[in-house]
């Protein structure tokens, strides 16, 4: 998660693309020591060398229930995924290139949490509102991920060939379990409009990768459930839930 110092970092999106700086991509590190199953390199907590400023490494825990599989910069025993500390952040931008600076730490790592939630809450509606069957006695869990910023997905390079959008500054892959089947998600992180004296604004695409006809059609229905079906005027009788019965009166007639 060597080369010319990328751009794109979660603080400055406004610039090129080339992924968050922490995206636990093989881009531009040595493929050594590095987890087989989403390249995200070990937990390092350690003082940097040159460090002005000591840094929490506190690791918050997110709301992201984990599959089965426990990598190592991850704790036994834990139900959800941990967010890095402002250390392993901070470690991890240094061995990238960049020049982070400790007092922005607290506010890095806020933001890369919270887009992880974002896009987590994302995946869940589009489960749950497609596959509600599936979670009658089951959660989705992100059973693993990977950070791609260099591989721009085929979705990425037609809008920006028409102009829709500019080119996403960074790409994630998660691994959904489906009680029991492995979904792949993409996700494209674009940035927003600066605004001066407002937050970071960062649009997130989530959508099923295109591995099968079944994740096509659902990318489908849910433009349907998201786009078309609250313009219906009927969309209360035939697809919304079911009214409740008016009360009866326990009087005899």
């Amino acid at each position: 998660m060597a080369e010319s110092k990328p751009s794109g970092c979660p603080v400055d999106h406004g610039k090129a693309a080339g992924g968050c700086p922490v995206d636990h991509s093989q881009a531009g590190t040595s493929m050594a020591g590095l987890n087989a199953l989403n390249f995200m390199e070990p937990a390092d907590q350690r003082v940097a060398p040159g460090q002005s400023a000591p840094l929490s490494t506190t690791r918050v825990a997110s709301t992201i229930p984990m599959g089965s599989y426990v990598p190592a910069h991850q704790k036994e025993g834990q139900e959800t995924w941990q967010y890095p500390s402002e250390q392993q952040y901070f470690n991890a931008m240094k061995r990238k290139g960049w020049d982070p600076q400790e007092r922005d730490m607290k506010v890095i790592v806020s933001i890369h949490n919270t887009i992880n939630e974002k896009g987590w809450a994302e995946v869940v509606e589009m489960e749950k509102t497609l596959h509600a069957d599936a979670y009658v006695n089951a959660e989705p869990k992100l059973v693993r991920f990977m950070g791609r910023p260099k591989d721009l997905t085929p979705k990425a390079r037609l809008l920006n060939v028409f102009g829709m959008a500019n080119l996403p500054f960074d790409r994630h892959d998660w691994i959904v379990d489906r009680n029991g089947e492995e979904i792949r998600y993409v996700i494209d992180f674009y940035s927003g409009q600066p605004t001066p004296g407002k937050p970071i604004s960062v649009y997130m695409d989530v959508r099923p990768a295109l591995d099968n006809v079944g994740n096509a059609v659902d990318r489908l229905r849910m433009q349907f459930h998201k786009n078309i079906l609250p313009l219906l005027p009927f969309r209360g009788a035939l697809f919304g839930p079911p009214k409740p019965e008016a009360p009866r009166s326990s009087e005899a007639p």
